[in-house]
């Protein structure tokens, strides 16, 4: 495994142990930031990360919510945020976050760690931004 590899996987192992389950991205986010993510794109409904970090990039290929041929869900915002906040007060696991994202019409996300925003994109160019918590660890 590259340097960076390990430095992502050990970032990720140490955030998912230290992780409350009330409120837990904005934990995940700075352990990220700490190690040198700079970005995280998430590419939807493939499940394709795309972590841009200090020294370089690295790709993590999760399992794909869907395969074959389907129609994109209309980007409904009103969904999307139903979505974000369910997962915020630790009412859904990281999968279902991603299903439900997708049914509300997300083909992807940008995570900026140093500006502590997520900019959630639709197939059309529609787009919602939500700003994250600084933590301190």
């Amino acid at each position: 495994m590259s340097n960076l590899v390990t430095k992502l996987t050990d970032a990720q192992k140490y955030a998912m142990s230290i992780r409350p389950k009330v409120g837990g991205f904005p934990v995940l986010a700075e352990v990220l930031r700490q190690a040198g993510v700079v970005m995280n794109r998430w590419t939807l409904p493939s499940c394709q990360s795309v972590y841009q970090m200090q020294g370089g990039s690295v790709l993590q290929q999760g399992t794909p919510i869907v395969s074959g041929v389907h129609e994109i869900p209309v980007f409904q915002k009103e969904n999307l945020i139903k979505a974000l906040r369910k997962d915020q007060i630790g009412e859904s696991t990281f999968p279902e976050f991603l299903n439900e994202t997708w049914e509300a019409g997300v083909v992807g996300y940008d995570v900026d760690f140093i500006g502590r925003r997520v900019v959630y994109y639709g197939v059309n160019g529609e787009s919602y931004t939500e700003e994250y918590p600084e933590v301190h660890l």
